[in-house]
């Protein structure tokens, strides 16, 4: 088993957190602000609907894409308390494409509250899961009944130890060069 780390947030990724946090949990202050001191069921209801903009906070925090790790025929997305598992059977091509997710629609999941996560869809990729923190390192994965994007540290070293693992894996060259 390889594990490469997950790429370092880039500085749009922290500044979105950093305001996605304050606001939500400015947010469910302010309700909590404006709850009547009457007790009974309306202070209960008031006390949970404050509550709910920081458990969207935890619940996002939770999803956090720490690393990946590539063994056998899975792949590993280590999240902040467990790991996500995808089988790479089925793989026949994976490319480094830092534009990869450009104009993608989110479907359902997180579009920068700590990372990119869940499922979305654009006309180059059609529908994807994508786990990454860094669109600028993402890497596609066609499995043959669906695209994974993820965004590791060192996207060449990681598609070289997909290589040697799946020898048919088709390596297109780079769709772009990785910024500097």
């Amino acid at each position: 088993m390889r594990e490469f780390k997950a790429a370092a947030w880039p500085v749009a990724l922290k500044v979105v957190s950093a305001v996605g946090t304050l606001l939500v949990c400015g947010v469910g202050w302010g309700a909590y602000r404006v709850i009547p001191p009457v007790g009974g069921f309306t202070q209960r209801f008031g006390t949970g609907v404050a509550c709910i903009p920081p458990a969207i906070v935890i619940g996002a925090l939770l999803f956090v894409v720490r690393s990946y790790a590539v063994s056998g025929g899975h792949l590993a997305i280590r999240r902040l308390c467990w790991s996500t598992t995808i089988p790479l059977l089925g793989i026949h091509e994976a490319y480094h494409d830092p534009a990869a997710i450009k104009g993608s629609l989110r479907i359902w999941g997180n579009g920068g509250l700590f990372g990119i996560t869940g499922y979305f869809w654009n006309k180059n990729l059609g529908r994807f899961r994508i786990f990454a923190t860094d669109p600028r390192r993402a890497v596609v994965l066609k499995l043959h009944d669906r695209t994974v994007v993820v965004s590791p540290a060192e996207p060449e070293a990681f598609l070289e130890e997909l290589a040697l693992l799946f020898p048919r894996l088709r390596h297109p060259e780079n769709r772009g060069e990785l910024p500097r």
